[in-house]
C-alpha cells in the first residue's frame, strides 16, 4: 500500500492529564474532529473524536 501525500507539519504540545469530558470540550473549543489526551482516570493516552452522527467516540489503545 502506498501513501498518497506527504507529512507537512509536526506539532509539539504539553499534555496535561484531563477527564474525557474536558477533552471533548477542548476538542470543541479548537474546532477539531479529534483530540489526543492523557486520561486522568487511567493515566493512558486516549483519542476523543466527533462521529458523523454528531455524537462522540473514545479510542482507548491497548499495547500488546
Amino acid at each position: 500500500m502506498e501513501v498518497m501525500g506527504q507529512l507537512l507539519r509536526t506539532k509539539w504540545f504539553a499534555m496535561e492529564p484531563m477527564s474525557v469530558e474536558d477533552a471533548m470540550l477542548q476538542m470543541e473549543m479548537l474546532d477539531h474532529s479529534f483530540f489526543l489526551f492523557c486520561n486522568k482516570d487511567s493515566s493512558e493516552y486516549n483519542v476523543a473524536y466527533r462521529r458523523q452522527d454528531g455524537d462522540y467516540g473514545l479510542i482507548e489503545p491497548e499495547l500488546t
